[in-house]
């Protein structure tokens, strides 16, 4: 071969070789949220998982790809969609909207890492060994969400709430569900409440629970930490308005919709850790390895103009209360010596 003929070659194979590593570069690594819930009601929580992996350096887009899976309130979904994700062969599985989400996924796969943000704890439905050291593929975040019933029945009788007969929005599909009843009935037990629970799975079933419980005055009204309920916030704080009930909820996404009230941990700080075990799992850590996680505060957030349009005596009963607020929302102040009760928000005129 003459030289300028091998000069060519050689200069053609340093061409030809980099074009051809990229055509073959591995794809970028897959996760997948697996979410019992729908993507409106979920966007912020998904942010704030998105960011705690880019604290890490993982950017969606850039070094790592989140498909996102929602059956939005259709738990019968979740185990075919978690079938799918495996056979996508996904490098990790963030089960988002409770335990329901946890069992589709643990369900489907004993080896990918599985990263669960749970209102119940998980050791004791067997979803991991301990908190301190899981063992197995799944780790993440109990938010304990389900014990705080009798506290967050408290804090409406704080309020101002005179309490006489109590209900319970529960969704009987729930993995939670039994647990949330009997935990309420001991609690109207020891304050000498009546308790009624409403069962609702569907929009439908919801406004016939509120229909019930405004036929039967129902004082004082809890909704489950479900992700089903979660999902319909607007539609759940329309009808607790159009009845005036007073209803405490889980997590502060409600009040921002007009609730009254919450009390329960950050659904936002859980994601945002979440985001950064991912990180550490994508670096090489294993999920058994790393410690359930569990808030440090509850935050109490209380809707002062709701409040006033169900007619509660803020003024004499819930000074302190209010005072220990971690956040009070308040569009429009009461004027001094006004008693006028404004039309409950939502409600038609």
């Amino acid at each position: 071969m003459r030289r300028r003929d091998i000069l060519t070659f050689l200069s053609c194979s340093a061409v030809a070789w980099p074009l051809g590593a990229i055509a073959q570069a591995p794809p970028l690594p897959a996760i997948a949220i697996l979410s019992s819930g729908s993507p409106e009601a979920f966007n912020s929580f998904v942010e704030s998982y998105l960011q705690g992996m880019r604290e890490l350096g993982y950017v969606n887009g850039r070094n790592v790809q989140v498909i996102s899976t929602w059956a939005d309130g259709n738990y019968d979904r979740l185990e075919a969609l978690a079938n799918e994700l495996v056979q996508k062969r996904v490098n990790v599985i963030v089960a988002s909207g409770g335990l329901i989400s946890a069992r589709a996924a643990m369900k489907a796969t004993k080896s990918i890492p599985i990263l669960l943000v749970s209102g119940f704890d998980p050791v004791r439905l067997g979803l991991v060994v301990s908190l301190n050291r899981p063992g197995g593929n799944a780790t993440g975040v109990s938010l304990f969400s389900t014990e705080l019933l009798p506290k967050r029945l408290e804090l409406l009788h704080q309020l101002g709430v005179q309490i006489d007969t109590t209900g319970i929005l529960s969704n009987p599909k729930a993995v939670t569900a039994k647990i949330d009843r009997e935990d309420m009935e001991d609690a109207a037990r020891k304050k000498g409440y009546r308790l009624r629970i409403f069962e609702a799975s569907t929009e439908r079933e919801i406004a016939t629970a509120f229909d019930l419980a405004a036929r039967e005055q129902v004082s004082a009204f809890l909704v489950t930490a479900d992700p089903f309920f979660n999902s319909r916030r607007d539609h759940i704080v329309g009808l607790a308005a159009c009845h005036a009930i007073p209803v405490i909820y889980p997590w502060r996404e409600f009040v921002d919709a007009g609730g009254l009230m919450s009390y329960g941990p950050e659904l936002t700080w859980a994601y945002h850790l979440i985001g950064q075990y991912t990180g550490r799992i994508l670096r090489g850590e294993r999920p058994g390895d790393l410690p359930v996680q569990q808030p440090v505060n509850f935050k109490l957030i209380i809707n002062l103009d709701t409040a006033r349009a169900l007619g509660l005596n803020l003024e004499n009963v819930a000074t302190n209360l209010i005072s220990l607020a971690d956040q009070v929302i308040e569009k429009e102040p009461a004027k001094a010596g006004s008693d006028q009760v404004a039309a409950p928000p939502g409600c038609p005129k």
